[in-house]
């Protein structure tokens, strides 16, 4: 099983999925994690989440945020055209990574497998989309669970005011499974109330994308995600 990583595990997360946004990709990417990584000794945990094509370069611009990549498959070195093996992603500076994502769906053999491939203490987030997803992936022990209603994701209305349950029925059946598995709260995250909410209803952090990668002033939003954590 793979472990929670220890860096500031006492903080919320606050996770941010760049995908393949033209507003994340690229120079721009790097651009975006440096304007995280002016929050990474504040009262959060900043994660960016990259394209694996940014991983190097976003580690060298914004060396002291924490950078996962966003998808891996359980293949080692060799004949794997095409596929995202583990060991030259962490070679290129990925520190964790996010796997199943609701635009990446994978089956559960394939999250246990590529558990059992990573070093100890390499945080995986698991994104499940609803509560069965939510139990196989805790009863494999994953880092984090991110539960994401899909039609939520990428929305402007959050999972946090559109269902409050879903989180904290998540975080119940989760802690139920696998009590040392966190839980995440994605989908729809746009700002601070969202997360304050997130964290009163059980969870230990957000995953979000858009909110942060299609704003207009970056640095406002980010402000304003950690302006409710002390």
């Amino acid at each position: 099983m793979v472990l929670a990583a220890g860096r500031c595990m006492t903080k919320p997360l606050i996770v941010v999925n760049f995908k393949t946004y033209v507003t994340a990709s690229g120079s721009s990417a790097e651009t975006l994690a440096v304007a995280m990584e002016k929050h990474s000794n504040g009262p959060a945990r900043m994660v960016a989440v990259v394209s694996a094509f940014d991983l190097q370069a976003v580690r060298k611009a914004a060396p002291s945020l924490e950078v996962w990549c966003q998808h891996l498959d359980p293949v080692g070195q060799g004949g794997f055209t095409g596929w995202m093996e583990p060991g030259t992603a962490i070679h290129r500076g990925a520190q964790g990574t996010i796997i199943n994502h609701a635009e990446h769906k994978v089956e559960m053999e394939h999250v246990e497998t590529l558990m059992g491939m990573l070093p100890e203490g390499f945080p995986i987030c698991g994104c499940a989309a609803n509560l069965d997803e939510a139990k196989s992936l805790a009863a494999l022990g994953p880092t984090f669970i991110a539960v994401e209603p899909p039609q939520l994701i990428g929305g402007d209305v959050s999972v946090t005011s559109a269902d409050p349950s879903i989180v904290s029925d998540t975080v119940d059946l989760v802690k139920a499974t696998n009590p040392n598995v966190r839980v995440l709260c994605g989908a729809g995250v746009k700002n601070g109330q969202d997360v304050a909410t997130a964290i009163q209803l059980g969870a230990e952090g957000v995953l979000l994308a858009s909110g942060v990668t299609k704003a207009s002033d970056v640095a406002s939003v980010l402000d304003d995600l950690v302006s409710r954590l002390h």
